[in-house]
C-alpha cells in the first residue's frame, strides 16, 4: 500500500517545515502551493531529504476544480495518510472577503474534496490561530451559526449582514475566519469518525516566519504579546511543525476534534493578567 501525504502552503514558512517533517512518514508527498517556482524548488530539495518521493502541485486553495484535481491525483497515487493544511493568509495580505475565502472557505473545500479518500489511519491538521482566543468579546450566536456553514452560497453576505461594517476590518475578519476553522474541525471530526480518520487544528502564536514578522511590524501589539509571554520570544516554524507531526502520527491516534495551541504561553499570560 502506497501512503500519500499532502502539505499545503509548502513552498515556505510553516507549511514547508511541516513538509520537512512528513518526508519520512509517507511514501509520496504532494507539496501544494500557488507559487509554482517556490513549490517546485521545495519539492526538488525535499526529494533528497527523506524516504518519500515528492511532487509539486500548483494550486490556489480556493480553486474548486483544482481541489478536485488534487483529490484525483492523491487517489491515483495511493492511500491518503496525512494532511498538513498550512496554506492561508494573514490580515495584511488581503481584504476581509479574501481572508474568509482562503482561511475558512478554502479549508472547508479542501476537507470536502479529500473526505471521500479518508480511511482508517488518515489524519488531518488544519492551521488556525490564537487570534480568536485573544478576543475578549462574547461572539454573536447568530454569527456563530452562520460561521458553521462556510460553504453556503451566501456565507459572506450573511456574515456582513450580521456583524456589520466591523467585519470589513481585515484583523477582525481574520479572527472570525480562524474561529471558524476551530469550529469546522470539531464538526469534521464527526464526519470523518465513521471512516476511522481524525482531524485537529493547530493555533500558532507569533512565529518568526516572513509572514509572521511582517504582521508583527505592522501591529505593535504582537511585540507586546511576545514580551509578556513566559518564554519572551517568537516561536520557530519547526516548533509548530513538530506539534503537527505528532498530531498526524499514529502516536496521536486518540487525538481528535481539538485545537492545539502552540504559542509559548502567550495566551496563558494574557489570561493571568486579566485575572481569569
Amino acid at each position: 500500500m502506497t501512503t500519500v501525504g499532502i502539505a499545503t502552503g509548502a513552498g515556505r514558512g510553516m507549511g514547508n517545515s511541516c513538509a520537512q517533517r512528513m518526508v519520512d512518514t509517507v511514501d509520496v508527498l504532494l507539496l501544494v502551493d500557488r507559487d509554482e517556482a517556490t513549490v517546485t524548488a521545495a519539492a526538488e530539495e525535499l526529494d533528497q531529504a527523506g524516504r518519500a518521493s515528492t511532487e509539486p502541485f500548483v494550486l490556489d486553495i480556493t480553486d474548486v476544480d483544482g481541489l478536485a484535481r488534487l483529490a484525483a491525483r492523491t487517489s491515483e497515487l495511493g492511500t491518503l495518510r496525512a494532511v498538513a493544511h498550512a496554506a492561508g493568509i494573514s490580515p495584511s495580505m488581503g481584504d476581509w472577503r479574501r481572508i474568509f475565502e482562503v482561511d475558512l472557505i478554502g479549508t472547508a473545500r479542501l476537507a470536502e474534496a479529500l473526505r471521500p479518500l479518508a480511511s482508517t489511519g488518515t489524519a488531518l491538521v488544519c492551521f488556525a490561530s490564537m487570534s480568536p482566543l485573544l478576543d475578549p468579546s462574547v461572539p454573536d450566536p447568530t454569527a456563530l451559526a452562520i460561521l458553521d456553514d462556510p460553504l453556503d452560497d451566501k456565507f459572506l453576505e450573511r456574515m456582513r449582514e450580521t456583524l456589520g461594517v466591523s467585519i470589513e476590518n481585515s484583523g477582525i475578519a481574520y479572527s472570525w475566519a480562524k474561529r471558524g476553522v476551530h469550529r469546522f474541525v470539531q464538526r469534521e471530526a464527526l464526519r470523518l469518525g465513521p471512516a476511522g480518520a481524525r482531524i485537529c487544528s493547530v493555533s500558532p502564536g507569533i512565529i518568526a516566519t516572513p509572514q509572521g514578522k511582517q504582521e508583527a511590524e505592522e501591529h505593535p501589539i504582537m511585540g507586546k504579546l511576545v514580551e509578556g509571554s513566559p518564554l519572551r520570544r517568537m516561536g520557530k516554524a519547526g516548533e509548530v511543525a513538530a506539534v503537527v507531526a505528532f498530531a498526524l502520527s499514529d502516536q496521536a491516534s486518540f487525538l481528535n476534534g481539538i485545537d492545539l495551541l502552540v504559542d509559548g504561553g502567550a495566551y496563558a499570560a494574557v489570561q493571568v493578567a486579566a485575572g481569569k
